[in-house]
């Protein structure tokens, strides 16, 4: 019985040299006409819902004059934003691969995603600036149960995009959506504890609650604004994928390089929706190139089932190069 061998090394080794040589490579970059359609019509539904929420929630603090519903409707200004870039993002992203981008558009997508982090902490700043006056010179609220009510609404019209934007993610297999999904959803959840606040201050009046509420609006948008860089700085720095992700990669790998004897050399990443793999897939120094070859086809059939749109560079070497350790699969 053969065994196949995956090896332990992964994204952390250093750079070796050239290994275009004898290698197999597929590059699908772009998604087809149907599933750009429907992205496309996502990222249109989201730009619309947040418009409609934002116009809600600065109705609510107009007619309160409060600072925390001032608060919540800026950060509702993130997910207009947010779906702006998106819509740019992608038509940039979606561009096939040329000869000055060889490797497809993909990355356009974080360079938005870093502005937008960047204007996010800039409304975390007008927040905290309107908070602090507040609290220095608190005021009565107005109809604060309309302003309740009013940004209640939104705050529904949020929650059920959300719904639709994660079940879809998941479906389409679509991380671009499935995390504008979570975006929303993290809006919805400020909201909610913005109204649990604020429905506090009319029985109490305690004043002082509503600028105070506006300052923890205020640091997690903050949270939010940096992790968004913070992530986008990452991939742009050809992060690896994460390890579950990783895992699933060489699972995949491993189960379906019957034939071969030892993969090893394995990195990743990610650009946009799409991944880039590559590895060293060694066999016997005596099989056939087109028996390697249907080996590797295999392999990269399977990997797209796994992880979706991906790169994939192999490169066959013969089995003087096995290194003879990691973990064996019949």
């Amino acid at each position: 019985m053969q065994m196949t061998y995956l090896s332990e090394t992964t994204d952390a080794e250093a750079p070796r040299g050239s290994r275009n040589q004898g290698s197999a490579s597929r590059s699908p970059i772009g998604s087809d006409g149907r599933i750009m359609n429907r992205t496309m019509k996502a990222a249109w539904g989201s730009l619309a819902v947040a418009v409609v929420a934002l116009g809600l929630k600065l109705a609510a603090w107009w007619v309160t004059g409060s600072v925390a519903l001032y608060s919540d409707a800026l950060e509702t200004i993130i997910n207009v934003v947010a779906a702006c870039a998106a819509l740019v993002a992608i038509r940039i992203s979606s561009r096939p691969a040329d000869a000055d981008h060889p490797y497809g558009h993909q990355k356009a997508e974080y360079f938005s995603a870093v502005l937008e982090g960047m204007m996010v902490l800039g409304a975390a700043a007008a927040i905290l600036h309107e908070a602090y006056g507040a609290w220095r010179h608190p005021t009565p609220l107005t109809a604060p149960l309309l302003g309740m009510a009013v940004n209640g609404v939104a705050s529904v019209l949020n929650g059920a995009w959300a719904a639709f934007l994660i079940r879809s993610g998941r479906a389409w297999r679509s991380p671009a959506i499935l995390a504008s999904g979570k975006h929303v959803l993290t809006d919805v959840w400020t909201s909610a504890g913005v109204l649990a606040g604020f429905a506090v201050i009319p029985f109490t009046g305690w004043l002082w609650l509503d600028p105070a509420i506006a300052a923890v609006v205020a640091l997690n948008i903050i949270w939010t604004g940096l992790g968004m860089v913070r992530e986008s700085v990452d991939a742009l720095m050809d992060v690896a994928v994460p390890p579950e992700t990783l895992a699933a990669i060489r699972r995949t790998i491993s189960s379906n390089a019957e034939g071969a004897l030892e993969a090893h050399d394995l990195r990743t990443r990610a650009s946009g929706a799409v991944t880039f793999i590559e590895f060293d897939l060694v066999v016997p120094a005596r099989m056939a190139v087109e028996d390697a070859h249907d080996i590797c086809d295999r392999i990269e059939t399977a990997l797209r089932g796994e992880v979706g749109e991906a790169v994939i560079s192999i490169h066959v070497e013969p089995e003087g190069k096995a290194q003879h350790q990691g973990v064996p699969v019949v």
